[in-house]
């Protein structure tokens, strides 16, 4: 019994396409939801620029401390000599190190700041009264706040909070000390954020970069700068126009890519699947080509499949028509077996003898006449089933071939020539059942001579087999490769030789044909190389 495939959902071939097709489309917005590692890097972006201003006005504020130098002017805390920079290091860059996806740099909001315990000095508001103007023009453009600090954290320039003390602040508090501080802290928006914001964690955070100002190995005050990271919506509403072209873009790709695969296999492919439940309706017009292949894949699965299926569909048809001349053809010797036994038994049981010695005789002769065919037949079936069946590394040489032929007739004159060293795919079995076919059939029509002559071709070995018997009328030329087909049925011709030798050349690639002569049969062999 046929198994089949056990029965269970199973997804179709449009559905996987569908569902690839929809998980590329979607792959832009799914990208939305990692747009955390994103934040990091604006964060970073952040940070460098706040670095970068923030050293330039260091070194103008420490510019104008510098020129105050003799006037008195007071520095603060002296820088630990571990802290202090190598001179022979001309560079020595500031690298930014926040991290907002380990979440540990994230502090709490920025403390508020304090009354001072004294104010600063009149020398450094001097200094922040002229670093206003450069404060004010490059919030502007960068649009980051800037506090400007004295050695004990008072503000001295600033948009806000200036005589206040922001010393109490983490960062504040390092670069008091000499050393570059930056810090991640929690802000509060001036407005809530649209709900797609809360996609993005770089909306509710502040940068803050405190770089401090050293003069002589002393810290000469500090420069707090403050802003929060570029948005990527900010960006995207920016570019609005070049994204909704992207998702415009990506959706019309998708498209032309489903229609591809809907060209190229869905449709190929249900094609074909029509095509077989047709064919096993024994529609034979399902044998015609495709429509449409799609891919070299397809066209040769679809080929090989009709080629199977008309294969098939002729070896029914053949298995049919055969089984239809073997019944007949056993119908004859069996019938007049039959008869004769028959009469053969009344006889017995007379109490007369009503059949004569030579009658009887007659009976007996005929029942083994029939018998011998019955048993030539039978051999013959059996050579044609050998015939039939698929060759399995097959390889013989045609000299081995020719000499076993000679063996088999050797009253005849049997001439060779050509390139018999040649080894055919096929076994020296059924290479002699071909040629000792072609040879009795020779030898029973009269002829006394056979000649074969081998020539080899590309991939092939054609043989010529010609004989000097009596030759094929012309209504029998397309009639003798038919099963059952004789012209010496009373001498006991079973008419499956040809039969047999068609069949064992089709099996193995090669094939055979009738040439056309003045003289006797000549036959042409196609034998294919091993």
């Amino acid at each position: 019994m046929k198994s089949r495939a056990r029965e269970k959902w199973r997804p179709s071939l449009g559905l996987v396409i569908f569902t690839m097709l929809a998980s590329v489309a979607m792959l832009p917005l799914v990208g939305l939801f990692f747009f955390r590692l994103y934040d990091n890097q604006l964060i970073h972006q952040t940070q460098a620029e706040l670095i970068a201003q923030s050293r330039v006005l260091a070194a103008v504020y420490a510019r104008e401390v510098e020129g105050r130098l003799p006037a008195g002017i007071a520095l603060g805390a002296e820088i630990p000599s571990e802290a202090r920079p190598d001179r022979e290091d001309q560079l020595t860059p500031i690298r930014p190190a926040l991290d907002l996806a380990a979440g540990g740099d994230l502090l709490r909001r920025r403390p508020n700041a304090l009354p001072a315990n004294a104010p600063a000095s009149p020398a450094y508001l001097e200094i922040g009264t002229r670093l206003m103007p450069i404060i004010l023009e490059t919030q502007k453009v960068t649009l980051a706040g800037f506090r400007i600090l004295d050695p004990r954290g008072v503000v001295i320039a600033g948009r806000d909070e200036v005589g206040q003390s922001l010393a109490h602040i983490e960062e504040v508090t390092t670069a008091l000390r000499g050393q570059y501080r930056a810090a991640l802290r929690i802000r509060k928006p001036d407005k809530p954020p649209p709900p797609i914001y809360s996609i993005s964690r770089g909306v509710g955070v502040h940068v803050f970069s405190a770089m401090p100002v050293i003069v002589n190995n002393r810290v000469a005050g500090v420069v707090y700068t403050s802003r929060t990271p570029s948005n990527i919506f900010d960006h995207f509403y920016q570019e609005r126009r070049k994204f909704i072209l992207a998702g415009l873009t990506v959706v019309l790709a998708t498209m032309v890519i489903g229609l591809i695969f809907s060209r190229t296999i869905t449709r190929p492919m249900r094609e074909l699947v029509d095509r077989a439940r047709r064919i096993g309706h024994g529609d034979r017009d399902a044998f015609q080509p495709l429509a449409h292949y799609g891919t070299r894949e397809f066209a040769q699965l679809s080929d090989s499949f009709l080629d199977m299926a008309e294969q098939l569909s002729r070896r029914s048809d053949y298995i049919a028509t055969f089984s239809s001349h073997l019944t007949h053809e056993l119908k004859s010797p069996l019938t007049s077996i039959k008869g004769a036994a028959e009469l053969l038994l009344d006889s017995l049981q007379s109490k007369s003898d009503n059949l004569t010695r030579m009658e009887q005789k007659n009976f007996i002769s005929n029942i083994l006449g029939d018998t011998g065919r019955l048993e030539a037949m039978t051999q013959r079936l059996r050579e044609l089933a050998r015939a039939e069946t698929a060759p399995q590394n097959e390889h013989t040489e045609l000299s081995q071939v020719i000499g076993g032929l000679k063996s088999r007739f050797p009253t005849r004159a049997i001439d060779a020539s050509g390139c018999l060293e040649r080894s055919i795919g096929m076994s020296s079995e059924k290479a002699l059942i071909v040629l000792s076919h072609l040879t009795d059939n020779a030898i029973r029509h009269n002829a006394k001579k056979v000649r074969l002559e081998a020539i080899a071709e590309q991939g092939s070995v054609r043989m010529t087999v010609n004989n000097d018997g009596d030759p094929i009328s012309e209504p029998n030329r397309e009639k003798i490769f038919d099963a059952f087909f004789t012209t010496r049925r009373d001498t006991g011709g079973t008419g499956m030789g040809l039969s047999i030798v068609r069949a064992v050349m089709a099996s193995h690639g090669g094939s055979i044909r009738l040439l056309p002569s003045s003289e006797g049969v000549t036959f042409e062999l196609q034998f294919p190389l091993a």
